[in-house]
């Protein structure tokens, strides 16, 4: 099996921490121990914490704690995974084989686009159009699938766009797997970061083949503690709990208990009230700079990001390198998401410090 490169993360991973301004987050400034426990008697009780192995699937505790989230799930219904990025990669590892096709809502997070290629199957595009809002193209949806469809994949809310499936849509999407029997890949890592709206629904209980991903690091803000988790059929979960021992075995001790204290009722809708804080107080900054810059865009649903298009010569990826080059600010070419002149721009940090990155790109944008 040979991996193309992942580019955005490739270019994350290599200068998110050497730039001055990372804008290429997607999620809000991370929350600290001390935030999560105020208590100082309770974050003591951490040094006592035994460094060992801990319960490789997840704790029964913290898998009961996620199956909270979906109605009428219980805990074998779901497995820990170190992130959501392992939850579905495993997803794709298990469901993927040659000659299958997979339809992938684009743009995307494209992890699972380099997976499903290197697994040799065929991914069939089903594209977000932004004359609509970011919106799928059902039309395209009913023609992608087919009998080989093994997987319907979307991300909701979606990463780049900030957009999100109406629940008609959402009912096409389950209608179109139903009709050839393929499993739905929910990814709703963004659920719970919504801006001005409620909650997103969830895939969850729509059909017996709905496979939801999801994890702490972006609504939540505790990306760190590296905790993803699978939801579905509890046939489904244990197999994934057998191809899980071939990867990171389990979570960290530490983070089991931490997230078992996020996910506590008071604490998650303390902190998913902490995200929205940072959103709506952050996305303004956002949006007032973009349009005095001439940026067209949709006013993202959720998430920290803002998918902008600009109006220049440069390819996103030139834009981009010169941008970190001249100006030591980082963000996301629309090239990583197989589009053109585009670019990501994360706008969950604190609010002075987007600032700053923010008109460093508009002294760029007056040099070009």
């Amino acid at each position: 099996m040979k991996l193309e490169q992942f580019q955005m993360e490739r270019m994350q991973s290599t200068w998110e921490n050497i730039v001055r301004y990372n804008l290429s987050e997607s999620g809000v400034h991370p929350a600290t121990i001390e935030y999560l426990i105020p208590d100082p008697n309770e974050r003591e009780k951490l040094f006592s914490v035994e460094l060992g192995y801990s319960q490789s699937n997840g704790t029964t505790d913290l898998r009961r704690a996620i199956a909270a989230i979906y109605p009428g799930a219980t805990e074998a219904n779901v497995i820990v995974t170190t992130g959501t990025a392992e939850a579905n990669f495993l997803v794709a590892w298990m469901l993927t084989h040659p000659g299958d096709e997979v339809v992938m809502m684009l743009p995307n997070y494209m992890q699972l686009w380099g997976l499903v290629r290197a697994f040799r199957a065929e991914i069939i595009p089903l594209p977000l159009i932004e004359e609509l809002q970011w919106a799928p193209d059902l039309d395209a949806l009913d023609r992608a699938v087919s009998p080989r469809t093994k997987l319907i994949a979307v991300c909701n809310p979606n990463n780049p766009t900030g957009a999100i499936l109406t629940e008609r849509e959402m009912e096409r999407v389950v209608a179109a797997a139903r009709r050839v029997g393929a499993w739905v890949l929910a990814d709703e890592v963004y659920r719970g970061a919504e801006l001005q709206r409620d909650l997103t629904p969830t895939f969850w209980g729509s059909y017996e083949k709905v496979i939801v991903t999801s994890g702490l690091s972006k609504a939540y803000g505790l990306p760190g503690l590296r905790i993803g988790w699978i939801a579905s059929t509890p046939e489904f979960v244990a197999d994934a709990w057998s191809y899980h021992d071939y990867t990171t075995i389990g979570p960290g001790p530490l983070s089991d208990l931490l997230a078992r204290v996020a996910l506590a009722p008071e604490n998650r809708a303390r902190l998913l009230d902490r995200t929205r804080g940072i959103l709506n107080s952050n996305y303004p900054i956002l949006r007032d700079w973009a349009e005095a810059n001439e940026f067209s865009f949709v006013p993202p649903q959720a998430g920290a990001i803002a998918y902008l298009r600009y109006h220049l010569d440069a390819g996103s990826t030139e834009f981009v390198e010169r941008l970190r080059k001249e100006k030591s600010v980082l963000v996301v070419p629309g090239e990583h998401f197989l589009m053109g002149k585009y670019l990501r721009i994360g706008f969950g940090s604190n609010a002075d410090y987007l600032r700053e990155g923010l008109e460093l790109i508009s002294k760029f944008l007056d040099e070009m």
